[in-house]
């Protein structure tokens, strides 16, 4: 009996633990733990490179399309200002969370700095000005598509496939062959996702393996606290806000969603990476979720690039955790620009491995903090960035069902 995706990707997650588990207790010297974690990354890597591969046509083509198509629904701009809206939201309540978790447990708080004196001194913090981060996220939006393409940056490439949808719904028959051209496309892009999904268990079990493997569990012993509330609060969102969220609105049970969302959700988690799990995150939307194939298009292309709820929780905490750390108290006004900047710092993060590493700086310096304390946070980061990554894509696959039920639009069979 053939097992089905689902299962095979269950057991190598349980596999990975185990295996990752085992390696904690080699010599990470032996030739043993060495080839492993080699094997591990060239197979996971692979698989991540498999994804990425057809990222950039697929972003491209879906944001067309589901764009062009969004002529046929006579509330067309409600979708837009609802995808909008949802987004905006739920990212305030997560930085809301994140904020009040940070205060409420006082993280940062009786740890001495200067055990992170040497981390700090060695890492070179570039400076990242609010002024400077706005500059460069407007300058990123509108450039040479096909540079864009060639340099993967997505957000760009989502700009251009908006307004190349619009100008179908302008032309309307008149630009019907080429449109009929990328709906081909599209259609042969979700066929080579189906077969690198064939191989998602692998690449899945090389990943998690070395993940577990390689974590520092003296450091993450040191960090305990921090690490406990931030997962916690963070899987909070995930599991219990987002999904009540959609219950109110859908009525679509979470039992259902998480049924429909795991494949997505364990390859989020491996990769952390929204974008690279972007192609997962539209067949599990579009074949399980049953949405819309017009609204999955738009809201969660959109959503891989915006939509960073984990992002935007994890960067409010992380402020306020460097702040108690360095013996700064952040009042009420400067908590309210660690708000707005933790905002815009999702927005402009791109979906990859430790995007939010990057866009921390600009948060850290709208307060005063010193970007060097990143340094701090950068060992313990590829754990916190995975789940952060899996409520990032919920969100996302959240935010198409919300859209396809307050705009009336049919789900798909």
């Amino acid at each position: 009996m053939k097992l089905s995706l689902n299962t095979q990707i269950f057991i190598a997650v349980i596999a990975s633990l185990v295996s990752g588990l085992l390696l904690q207790h080699i010599d990470i010297d032996s030739n043993v733990y060495k080839k492993t974690i080699f094997t591990c990354a060239i197979v996971g890597n692979t698989f991540v490179d498999l994804l990425k591969m057809v990222l950039i046509p697929l972003v491209f083509t879906s944001i067309t399309v589901g764009v062009a198509h969004l002529r046929h629904h006579s509330n067309m701009h409600q979708i837009w200002k609802t995808t909008l809206v949802f987004f905006m939201f739920t990212a305030s309540v997560a930085i809301v969370l994140g904020l009040g978790v940070s205060n409420w447990f006082h993280l940062g708080a009786g740890i001495d700095i200067h055990l992170f004196d040497a981390d700090m001194q060695n890492f070179n913090a570039k400076n990242l000005t609010l002024e400077e981060f706005t500059t460069q996220f407007f300058h990123s939006l509108f450039i040479n598509p096909l540079a864009a393409m060639v340099h993967g940056d997505i957000l760009a490439v989502v700009i251009f496939g908006l307004f190349l949808g619009i100008t179908f719904i302008v032309m309307a028959e008149k630009a019907q062959t080429l449109l009929n051209l990328t709906e081909e496309l599209l259609a042969v892009i979700m066929l080579i996702v189906s077969w690198i999904m064939k191989v998602a268990p692998i690449g899945i079990f090389a990943l998690l393996t070395k993940l577990v493997a390689t974590q520092n569990i003296a450091l993450l012993s040191t960090l305990a606290k921090f690490i406990v509330v931030v997962i916690g609060t963070t899987l909070f969102h995930g599991f219990v806000v987002l999904p009540l969220i959609l219950f109110a609105i859908t009525r679509i049970s979470p039992a259902f969603f998480f049924k429909g969302a795991r494949e997505s959700l364990i390859t989020a988690f491996a990769t952390s990476s929204s974008s690279a799990t972007l192609p997962i995150t539209l067949r599990c939307a579009e074949n399980n979720l049953k949405v819309d194939k017009n609204i999955a298009g738009f809201v969660v292309s959109l959503g891989a690039t915006v939509n960073m709820d984990g992002t935007a929780l994890y960067e409010a905490a992380a402020a306020l955790f460097i702040a108690n750390l360095t013996g700064v108290d952040l009042n009420l006004l400067q908590q309210s620009i660690v708000f707005i900047t933790a905002m815009l710092a999702a927005i402009g993060a791109p979906g990859i491995p430790s995007a939010g590493m990057v866009t921390m700086v600009m948060v850290l310096q709208s307060v005063g903090l010193p970007a060097e304390a990143i340094a701090i946070l950068l060992p313990i980061d590829r754990l916190l960035d995975a789940v952060r990554t899996v409520v990032n894509v919920e969100g996302d696959m959240i935010g198409s069902l919300v859209v396809q039920k307050l705009t009336q639009v049919k789900a798909a069979d």
